[in-house]
């Protein structure tokens, strides 16, 4: 008898939510555990080719740290099309302005840079502050 690969429709998807404390977590390992999630390639039933990946609610956005002296020497850059139109930023000044920001754009260089990754981002929800408005979920916290 011959085993076939089981692959899964979208409606087929079973997800679940969890909770991240960020607080006192390194940026890029933390990222890197999120996005794993976000994909769904924590589970046996992970497509490639279909979105198979939990919600990730993530909290305590402001109390990330970074190593070395990326605080003040990465920068994030965003152009406005129109000639000399190139902004840049430090991880520091986003940091104070946009904690929530600087986590959204570390997962979303993780992810696939296609429509498939853009929905997967979707599921990614951070706030700055412990509280955040999905209760009704029952996230299942995790350790990171």
């Amino acid at each position: 008898m011959e085993n076939k690969t089981k692959f899964l429709k979208k409606e087929e998807v079973e997800r679940k939510w969890y909770l991240v404390d960020a607080s006192g977590k390194i940026l890029g390992r933390l990222a890197s555990k999120i996005a794993t999630i976000l994909m769904g390639k924590h589970k046996p039933v992970w497509t490639p080719h279909v979105d198979t990946g939990d919600f990730v609610i993530v909290v305590n956005a402001e109390k990330i740290k970074v190593t070395g002296k990326k605080l003040a020497e990465k920068k994030y850059y965003k152009h406005s099309g129109y000639l000399g139109g190139l902004k840049e930023e430090t991880l520091y000044s986003l940091l104070q302005k946009s904690p929530e920001t600087v986590i959204k754009l570390a997962v979303k260089g993780m992810l696939p840079h296609n429509k498939l990754g853009r929905k997967m981002l979707k599921k990614l929800k951070v706030y700055r502050g412990p509280e955040h408005p999905h209760q009704a979920q029952k996230p299942e916290k995790i350790e990171i």
